[in-house]
């Protein structure tokens, strides 16, 4: 019987814990910001909410895809993304003070996850190891 390992579903990164650890807190960061009571939002400067919206979600997926070498884990990863994304909306209207819930905010979400999740067929799908590598010949010359 073959042992479960965790994290096998990881690129060969140097430190795909620390990496995976800071993709959490991005999703954590996410969370946060979409759950704050409107009242906190006023003193942000404008910016059109469905580019946030689409960025974010972006950066989650392109971060999955960054970090997963497994295409079964990058598309579990980002159907999680998704739906975090959707139900965050749903959330909002429920739960969060003086916000409401925006079926287009959902959809820009999910925009931004299949947005993110399409840089698994550029170049860009291996900048991380690429970093890492680049990072430990520059501390090894010097």
């Amino acid at each position: 019987m073959t042992r479960y390992r965790p994290g096998r579903s990881f690129k060969p990164l140097r430190w795909p814990w620390l990496w995976a650890g800071l993709w959490a807190a991005a999703i954590a960061a996410v969370v946060i910001g979409s759950m704050l009571p409107a009242s906190d939002l006023q003193s942000l400067p404008s910016v059109n909410d469905k580019l946030l919206h689409f960025l974010g979600y972006f950066a989650l997926a392109a971060g999955a895809v960054q970090l997963f070498a497994r295409r079964s884990a990058l598309l579990v990863a980002c159907v999680a993304i998704g739906l975090l994304g959707i139900g965050l909306e749903w959330a909002q209207g429920a739960f969060a003070s003086g916000r409401q819930m925006d079926p287009s905010d959902a959809v820009a979400n999910c925009v931004g996850v299949l947005a993110g999740l399409a840089t698994q067929f550029t170049p860009l799908r291996d900048a991380l190891p690429w970093l890492e590598a680049r990072a430990g010949m520059m501390t090894r010359n010097e």
